[in-house]
C-alpha cells in the first residue's frame, strides 16, 4: 500500500449500540482507507446497518468513538455527517417522483439569485457538470417518475456528490439492477475512487464483493469476524465467516422429471393499481416435478401476475387453469383448498399480521382443518405442537411461538411465511422473492426445501429479482419485461450477460 491508501477516511473504535433486548454492535472496530472501496458484509442482524446509521448520524452509539479523516468527531445528526463529507445512498431511494433529477439533487440546497429566488439555470448547469465529471449519465430535466431504476440510483449518488461528499456509503446498491446496470454502477464507483472518493459498499452478493472491493469486513452477531484484502480471500471463506459454519453455495439438485401440468396460464392480461396494463397476454405452464422460474427487474409485471394467480387481483382477460379447472373466479381461500400455496413478496403487509403471535400466523391458512380444529373448535394443544415443530424445522429464531411476529427480525419473519406455506404440501407453490431479506445460511435451507418439494412430485413457480437464485434453483426460466415474456431459457445453457440483455427487453 502507498501512503495515500494508508491514510484513514474512517476509524471506528469500540462502538457499542444496544436496543431493548438486543446488542446490535459489540465493541466494533472498523477502518476504511482513503481512496478504497471497502465492502461490509454480514447476515441480517449482524450489525452492519446499525454501524452505518451511526456513521451517518441516524443513530448514536452508546460507547466508542468515530474519527473522520483523522479527527475524532461526534456525529449526532445527519447534517453533521454531510458537513463532514459523508453521504449515504439508501437501498430504498428517497426521491420525489414528480420532481426532475436536478430538483431532487438540489432539494433544500438550491442556488439562489440576488432576489432570493431559486436559480434553476445554475442548478441544472451544476448538476450537469457533476454528472459529466463522474461519468453519471443523468438528464437534469428528467422526471423521476419516468426514470429507470438505474437512473434513479445515479440521481441518488449525485445528491451526495452535490453536497460535496468524499465518503459514500452505498447500501445494497445492486439489489434492483440488471447485470448490465450493475456493470455500469461499478464503472461509476471506480471513477469516483479515481477522483479521490472513498466508498463503503454494503451487500450480500459476495461475487460482487470479489469484483469491486479492495478490502472486506465481515460482521456476525454484532461483532467483526474478520478483515481481509479481497484478493486474498474467497466467496466460500466469506460465506463461512458470515454464517459461522460451512455453507454450500451451489444448489444441489438432479435433473427435473416433469409430469402432468398443474398450472396453465392462457393469454392473461392484468392491470396494476393505477389501471395501466401490467401483464400483457402471457402464456406458460408449470408441471409437477419442476421448478419454473420468472426472472426480471422488479416492476415489470411480476407482482401483478403473482397476485392474479393467487386470487388477490382481478384479471382483465385470459384463463388460469389449475389441474384442468378454471380458477379465475375462485377466492384466495378456495385456491388454497385446491392445493395452491403463495409466498408473497411483501411479508410485512401481505404475508404476515405482525401484531399477532407467531403461532397465529403459522396456522392462518389451516386453523379450520384437523388436527388443529375439530367440529369448529380449535385445539390449542395441537396448534402449539404444530407451531413449535415448524419453528424447529424452519429454524425460526425466537424464544417461543407466543411472541408477536412483529418482534422478529425480517429474515425470521420471512421464515414464518415460508414455514406456513410449505408445511401444507401444496400441489403448486408460488414462491415470490422467497429469500428476500433472509440470511445466507437460511437461503441455502429454503432452496433445499424448494428442491425437495419438486422432487416429491409437486410444482413450484419461483419469482425472483435475484438472478443468481432463479438461475441456480429453477429448471426453466422465463424472463419478463414490461409485462411480457421476452424469452424462455434453460438456465444451464445461458450466461448472466445474455440473461441481463433479456431483462433489459432485448430479445434473442
Amino acid at each position: 500500500m502507498n501512503k495515500k491508501q494508508k491514510e484513514l477516511a474512517i476509524e471506528v473504535k469500540g462502538i457499542t449500540k444496544s436496543y431493548p433486548g438486543v446488542v446490535a454492535n459489540k465493541s466494533v472496530d472498523f477502518t476504511v482507507n482513503k481512496g478504497e472501496i471497502h465492502a461490509l458484509v454480514g447476515e441480517n442482524g449482524a450489525g452492519k446497518s446499525t454501524l452505518m446509521k451511526i456513521l451517518y448520524g441516524i443513530e448514536q452509539a452508546d460507547e466508542g468513538e468515530v474519527s473522520v479523516n483523522g479527527n475524532v468527531v461526534e456525529i449526532n445528526k445527519v447534517d453533521t455527517a454531510i458537513k463532514l463529507g459523508i453521504g449515504m445512498v439508501h437501498q430504498e431511494f428517497h426521491l420525489v417522483p414528480s420532481f426532475t433529477a436536478a430538483e431532487n439533487i438540489g432539494l433544500g440546497e438550491e442556488p439562489r439569485n440576488s432576489n432570493g429566488l431559486i436559480n434553476w439555470d445554475k442548478l441544472n448547469k451544476d448538476v450537469s457538470e457533476i454528472a459529466e465529471k463522474y461519468g453519471l449519465d443523468v438528464d437534469p430535466n428528467l422526471r423521476m417518475i419516468d426514470a429507470s431504476v438505474g437512473i434513479q440510483q445515479r440521481t441518488e449518488i449525485l445528491k451526495t456528490l452535490y453536497r460535496n461528499a468524499d465518503i459514500l456509503i452505498l447500501d445494497e446498491p445492486t439489489a434492483v439492477l440488471t447485470p448490465q446496470e450493475t456493470d455500469e454502477l461499478f464503472q461509476v464507483i471506480r471513477s469516483l475512487v479515481d477522483e479521490g472518493k472513498t466508498v463503503i459498499f454494503i451487500t450480500h452478493k459476495l461475487r460482487e464483493v470479489m469484483e469491486i472491493s479492495d478490502r472486506v469486513t465481515v460482521m456476525r452477531d454484532g461483532e467483526v469476524q474478520g478483515v481481509s484484502e479481497t484478493k486474498k480471500t474467497s466467496v466460500k471463506e466469506l460465506a463461512n465467516l458470515m454464517v459461522g459454519r460451512e455453507v454450500f453455495l451451489q444448489v444441489q439438485k438432479e435433473k427435473s422429471k416433469p409430469t402432468d401440468v398443474v398450472l396453465e396460464v392462457k393469454d392473461l392480461w392484468v392491470h396494476d393499481a393505477r389501471g395501466l396494463v401490467a401483464v400483457k397476454g402471457v402464456n406458460f405452464e408449470v408441471a409437477k416435478g419442476e421448478i419454473v422460474g420468472i426472472a426480471g427487474v422488479d416492476g415489470n409485471g411480476q407482482t401483478e401476475l403473482v397476485e392474479a394467480l393467487a386470487g388477490l387481483r382481478d384479471t382483465s382477460r385470459g384463463e388460469i387453469l389449475f389441474e384442468g379447472k378454471n380458477i379465475e373466479k375462485n377466492s384466495p381461500r378456495q385456491r388454497r383448498r385446491e392445493g395452491l400455496a403463495h409466498i408473497p413478496e411483501d411479508r410485512s403487509n401481505t404475508g404476515l399480521n405482525v401484531r399477532l403471535a407467531i403461532w397465529e400466523n403459522l396456522i392462518g391458512t389451516s386453523y379450520f382443518r384437523s388436527p388443529l380444529s375439530r367440529g369448529g373448535i380449535v385445539s390449542m394443544k395441537n396448534i402449539l405442537r404444530h407451531s413449535n415443530e415448524l419453528r424447529e424445522t424452519f429454524d425460526i429464531r425466537s424464544p417461543g411461538v407466543t411472541i408477536r411476529a412483529g418482534s422478529l427480525s425480517g429474515g425470521n419473519q420471512q421464515k414464518v411465511v415460508v414455514a406456513r406455506e410449505l408445511s401444507e404440501e401444496p400441489a403448486l407453490t408460488i414462491a415470490s422473492q422467497p429469500t428476500r431479506g433472509v440470511d445466507i445460511g437460511n437461503i441455502e435451507a429454503i432452496h433445499e426445501q424448494i428442491v425437495e418439494i419438486r422432487d416429491s412430485g409437486k410444482a413450484v413457480l419461483l419469482i425472483s429479482a435475484e438472478l443468481d437464485e432463479v438461475m441456480s434453483v429453477a429448471d426453466r426460466v422465463g424472463v419478463i419485461y414490461e409485462g411480457e415474456f421476452v424469452e424462455w431459457v434453460d438456465p444451464s445453457k445461458v450466461n448472466q450477460e445474455q440473461m441481463g440483455l433479456y431483462m433489459a427487453g432485448i430479445k434473442g
